[in-house]
């Protein structure tokens, strides 16, 4: 790469910056957003409502300062705000189902599917996977996919392919590329609902 910061770096730096300005100015003029959660995301302790950060326009609040500190330094070391944050995996992911749609191999998985809500799930799950800050609720991934008729290896791999060729087009640095490719990787027993391995 000729540059040192990527495009989803820069998006993300600008959108974020303008997320959080937004929601301060919204926490300034309307008290109902400026609701916080009770409970210290670090330690799971009463939070402390004095002891805060605002981070791609949400309020969190802590039972600490050292809560507070570890959960900026998760989020400065995570690949999630390396890639740009929300902004770079909304872009990422609807880039990506552009591709699976057009691909033969897999885009009848999708035929009747809400893509809206799809692509939703998608980007909360990428989000908590690749380390932001809301953790995955949804189906586990064994769940999610088992009552696909037929999925293979092949189609894991269609997959794969169309998520790595989404982040070389958004010029992604290309060891952020392999260590999401190295966590998509890991998802393959789940997805393929293969048997778990012994530890």
């Amino acid at each position: 790469m000729k540059s040192n910061l990527s495009l989803f770096t820069v998006f993300g730096v600008a959108i974020t910056l303008l997320v959080n300005a937004a929601s301060a100015a919204e926490l300034a003029s309307n008290p109902a957003a400026a609701e916080i959660n009770k409970i210290c995301p670090i330690s799971g302790k009463p939070a402390d409502p004095n002891i805060t950060v605002v981070y791609e326009g949400k309020k969190y609040a802590f039972s600490e300062d050292a809560c507070r500190k570890k959960f900026n330094e998760a989020r400065e070391n995570s690949i999630y705000h390396k890639l740009g944050g929300k902004a770079a995996i909304d872009a990422a992911v609807e880039s990506f189902y552009l591709k699976v749609l057009a691909d033969d191999r897999i885009k009848h998985y999708f035929d009747d599917i809400s893509m809206t809500k799809q692509r939703r799930k998608q980007k909360e799950f990428l989000s908590a996977a690749l380390g932001g800050p809301i953790p995955w609720a949804g189906k586990d991934l064994r769940a999610a996919h088992a009552n696909l008729p037929g999925l293979n290896e092949t189609h894991f791999k269609a997959v794969a392919e169309n998520l790595q060729k989404t982040l070389e087009e958004l010029k992604v640095k290309k060891e952020l590329i392999d260590q999401v490719m190295a966590i998509a990787a890991s998802t393959r027993d789940e997805v393929l609902n293969r048997p778990k391995k012994a530890k």
